[in-house]
């Protein structure tokens, strides 16, 4: 089955877009390839003297640009993680650019496809790597991983109450049969999870927590901020659509600390107007789905992005 068979629908399509303030000669980064929804509407404003430069680590998010790269020369995709941001930029030749967007978490065709082993509503290979052509499967993880490992990752990124028991339960399963399968994990996590949350399967926090994991996500999402607010012309924005409170919550807490200017005791007798400027500045509030979105697209219902731009301030030694 080819990827045009997996239909996406872009969240925020037009919000993520608009957030980046595009100038038709700016350069500018979408962090997340995908299916290309961001970054065709980018093209569409940008002038021959733009430049769009995209990252994927999914071979067949990669392929998928292919057509792309073929019909527009201001368009450039880098086969790798948005972890190498800056590694990457520096390979290209290019310096500071006028905006960088990032939409976390997974595209409805890594889902929906089974074979990727994402999705607990297909049986198929428990791999659920975003690149598959490298790295270890769940499978192979859940095969080797010690029992304490296994319930630290199902309970710090599923957020699972019932992780001890289901850690438990894999590392016995194992023992008698290898788990490869989603069928077979999805079971085995129904079984031992006691309350069900209404409208969600009991696999759904397990099979979050381990694909997190393997992909290393929270760890890259953390790395490649500080290397995008660093790469950011004046005025330049940072746009960040995240899927979950564990994304959320590192995003808000950086450009919370980015845009807080230093602080001086109180009895100090300084004025507020000429302490030194927070290199980042928030923008506005953070944004949702509209309702009309999340009706024609249920997996934009979690979605939030907040939105902080590059000021005159330095960076203070220290800064990450």
């Amino acid at each position: 089955m080819t990827t045009a068979e997996f239909a996406h629908q872009t969240v925020l399509l037009a919000e993520g877009v608009a957030a980046l303030a595009i100038r038709e000669d700016g350069v500018y980064v979408d962090c997340t390839f995908g299916r290309g929804g961001h970054s065709r509407l980018i093209l569409s404003k940008l002038g021959p003297k733009g430049r769009l430069i995209a990252f994927d680590k999914d071979p067949e998010a990669v392929a998928a640009a292919e057509a792309l790269i073929q019909q527009d020369s201001r368009f450039t995709l880098v086969h790798e993680g948005f972890a190498s941001l800056a590694r990457e930029l520096d390979r290209l030749g290019v310096g500071l650019v006028d905006g960088i967007l990032l939409d976390l978490g997974v595209s409805s065709p890594q889902i929906d496809d089974a074979r990727r082993g994402f999705s607990f509503r297909f049986d198929a290979p428990l791999d659920m790597r975003m690149d598959t052509s490298r790295g270890m499967t769940a499978a192979e993880w859940l095969a080797t991983a010690q029992e304490a490992e296994i319930w630290e990752v199902i309970k710090t990124y599923g957020e699972e109450r019932f992780a001890r028991k289901i850690a438990a339960a894999i590392v016995a399963q194992r023992d008698e049969t290898p788990i490869t399968t989603t069928r077979e994990l999805a079971l085995l996590v129904g079984k031992n999870v006691r309350s069900r949350e209404p409208g969600q399967d009991p696999a759904t926090r397990t099979f979050q927590a381990i694909r997190i994991y393997i992909n290393r996500e929270l760890e890259e999402l953390s790395a490649v901020l500080p290397q995008a607010a660093r790469r950011l012309n004046p005025d330049g924005r940072l746009a960040v659509i995240s899927f979950h409170s564990l994304e959320d919550r590192i995003v808000k807490q950086y450009l919370r600390a980015a845009s807080t200017a230093d602080t001086l005791p109180s009895w100090v007798a300084v004025r507020a107007s000429d302490l030194p400027e927070a290199p980042m500045r928030t923008v506005g509030k953070p944004i949702r789905a509209s309702h009309e979105e999340v009706s024609a697209n249920p997996r934009s219902r979690s979605a939030i992005m907040r939105i902080a731009e590059r000021s005159a301030g330095l960076w203070r030694e220290g800064d990450a």
